[in-house]
């Protein structure tokens, strides 16, 4: 009965918002080496159109779908696993050792929604919850339902940071980051108190480093959660815990590239090994670079950055390319591969239909790239985030808000050439389920990245339908932004208060936005729009101000380097941030994907259909199609005489295919008279 009255709480919080009008929001940000810094979560909120309808999904859909599977027990068991050791209920263990991490992340999500409802029910079920993990904590600070229910066990041989697969510190990681953002937008210290007495617990047991303990630092988020509460905190212990993990990694000896410790960190110049505990490591070492700016940590970033982005990122944002590889591939030195799940790969082998592309794995790059650009300022980060969120993070979740995929592919065709462990359609669960409440957590927190502040400016980022309310150099300061984006680049922006001092908006002008003009109160502006950067306007500023910036968004034909082997000869299509794909429902009848090619004069047209996928904008053009003759099971034939028609056809957004059932689908698709 109490298990279903929780749930019935959050299912009420989360359809009955209320702005915040009374908000405990704690800023906590104020990293010394960090460019520019993030405007609070309760200053920003989403007001209409794309992000606005992915936040309410969220917040209506997603937090309560989560909220009953995570409660429940007919998959798997999370919190039931928290109130058993408690001894609130009778059970047994049960689920992944890194459930606990997968609630937490949960809990950090639905936390984030209260920075803009406020909701008191929904407060009330988080105080609840954060009462019977404490429970459950032990005197010393150590909290993980799956070691610490086997322990009880008779003949139990588990024990604490015994085996590194038992996820332990990855878990207590999430538990840190969840806590440090629940305080940060509640001023509550209850969830934080209980993250203060994990961390100490790890920084006491972490106190004298050695090899085996090194081999703990295995998906490292605890980088993130650790650094994440020394911001809440300003403890500085928590910050010499951070640099300590850190530090200890290249203690390890006979290590691989599956965890990234085959060689120190300092040492290392290309992404390899599991692309989510990689960025989870390069998010990680970024933050600790934010407050402590050591170089050493920054350059290894950087290389390492250049590798991801020009050799071994689909165009999707997605990375991760192989369910299963190997490190170092094509190794002389046959002793030293390891065997790699999810693994980057080689430079430019990004496969479609295989493509891994692990939801987390897409994520944990946008966690990377954010922390880069807050330590520079650089547009190209940005461009990287957007390009994550609006592809190959949303792909992740179903329009229904309660059916996900793992893996995220670019190709799928029927019958598939091979069997592969994931689904190719979405479903409510999966067996490694780090992905969903991943995605809450980060959608949830969207219009965190819309904006970030420097002394004297406002940096606009996203762009979407929003008000800013915030305070710069001592004035407070009410922008509002109205926009279609990503399915129109007029963007319009208002200035509904501010002070008399003059400041800048800075505005991103993405990589494709050749073209970009803007206006201020409808008089031209000559100022640089070079693409990639961020356009300043410096002025003294009136309300009611006026800014329009147009981002002109031709649907562009793509082409990879013809390294990537899998791409030779043929096309991609992206408009603004968007990336399309064509989908078996939009074909006629007896066209299959692979009888289609795309023309390189195609001429596309944007279109927006509001019954379609939600809403989106889709792309109409004529292709060619070449129906030859069935293969048959051969492998190699000679090349068949052609038998070309054009037909109509739409692309749509890659994030919203698989939407009408299962499809064929391709990103990638054959340049014709090729």
């Amino acid at each position: 009965m109490k298990t279903r009255l929780v749930i019935i709480c959050l299912w009420v919080a989360a359809i009955c918002p209320s702005f915040a009008t009374d908000r405990g929001v704690v800023d906590t940000v104020a990293s010394p080496y960090a460019m520019v810094h993030p405007a609070g979560l309760d200053e920003v909120r989403w007001t209409d159109g794309f992000w606005s309808d992915r936040f309410d999904l969220c917040r209506t859909q997603m937090v309560p779908g989560m909220s009953r599977l995570m409660q429940g027990t007919n998959y798997s068991q999370f919190y039931y696993n928290f109130e058993i050791l408690a001894g609130l209920v009778d059970g047994k263990p049960h689920g992944a050792s890194f459930n606990d991490g997968d609630f937490y992340k949960f809990l950090e999500g639905a936390s984030a929604t209260l920075a803009v409802t406020n909701d008191a029910a929904l407060q009330k079920t988080l105080d609840d919850i954060i009462a019977v993990i404490a429970k459950a904590q032990a005197t010393n600070g150590y909290i993980d339902t799956w070691v610490q229910l086997h322990q009880r066990e008779t003949n139990s041989t588990v024990a604490p940071l015994r085996d590194r697969n038992n996820w332990e510190v990855y878990n207590m990681g999430q538990l840190l980051t969840a806590a440090s953002i629940h305080y940060r937008v509640t001023g509550k210290t209850n969830f934080l108190a209980i993250a203060r007495k994990a961390a100490d617990y790890l920084d006491e047991m972490f106190k004298k480093p050695t090899p085996e303990l090194a081999l703990q630092n295995i998906c490292p988020s605890h980088y993130m959660g650790v650094v994440e509460l020394y911001r809440a905190t300003g403890e500085p212990r928590y910050l010499a815990l951070a640099k300590r993990l850190l530090t200890m990694r290249d203690l390890v000896k006979d290590g691989g590239g599956d965890n990234q410790d085959r060689i120190p960190f300092g040492g290392q110049t290309e992404a390899e090994g599991h692309a989510v505990r990689a960025n989870y490591l390069y998010a990680g070492t970024a933050d600790l670079f934010l407050e402590t700016g050591d170089t050493n940590l920054w350059r290894p970033l950087e290389k390492i950055w250049t590798n991801v982005v020009t050799e071994k990122m689909y165009i999707t944002g997605g990375c991760g390319a192989l369910y299963d590889g190997a490190s170092p591939d094509g190794s002389k030195d046959q002793k030293n591969i390891s065997r790699v799940h999810q693994a980057y790969g080689r430079d430019y082998q990004l496969p479609n239909t295989t493509a891994h592309n692990e939801t987390c794995a897409n994520i944990g790059n946008a966690l990377w790239n954010w922390r880069m650009f807050l330590a520079t300022g650089g547009a190209k980060f940005m461009d990287v985030v957007e390009l994550e969120f609006y592809n190959s993070v949303l792909s992740g979740v179903a329009l229904d808000g309660t059916n996900y995929f793992y893996t995220n592919p670019l190709r799928v065709t029927d019958p598939m050439p091979m069997a592969l462990r994931w689904s190719r359609t979405r479903v409510p669960f999966v067996s490694s389920f780090c992905c969903p409440p991943n995605l809450v957590r980060t959608i949830a927190e969207s219009a965190d990245y819309a904006y970030v502040k420097s002394a004297d400016a406002i940096w606009v980022n996203l762009y979407g339908g929003n008000v800013l309310e915030t305070e710069l150099a001592g004035e407070k300061v009410k922008l509002s932004q109205v926009t279609d984006y990503p399915w129109s680049g007029h963007i319009r922006i208002k200035i509904e208060k501010c002070g008399a001092k003059e400041l800048a908006l800075k505005l991103r002008i993405p990589g494709w936005g050749n073209g970009a003009s803007v206006r201020v109160n409808d008089l031209a502006l000559d100022v640089p729009m070079q693409p990639e950067s961020y356009c300043e306007i410096r002025r003294g500023w009136k309300a009611g101000d006026v800014v329009d910036l147009d981002l002109p968004m031709p649907a562009r034909l793509m082409e990879a380097n013809p390294l990537v082997e899998e791409d030779v000869n043929q096309v991609a299509i992206q408009r603004g941030p968007v990336v399309y794909c064509l989908e078996s429902p939009d074909l006629p009848s007896g066209v299959k994907i692979s009888d289609v090619t795309i023309p390189s004069d195609i001429d596309l047209t944007a279109r927006f259909d509001q019954h379609l996928l939600g809403g989106v904008v889709v792309l109409d053009g004529k292709v060619q199609t070449d129906t030859a003759e069935a293969w048959s099971g051969k492998l190699y034939r000679e090349v068949q005489a052609e038998k070309t028609k054009t037909v109509a056809v739409k692309f749509i957004p890659y994030c919203v295919w698989q939407n009408r059932g299962p499809s064929e689908m391709s990103v990638w698709l054959p340049r014709a008279g090729r």
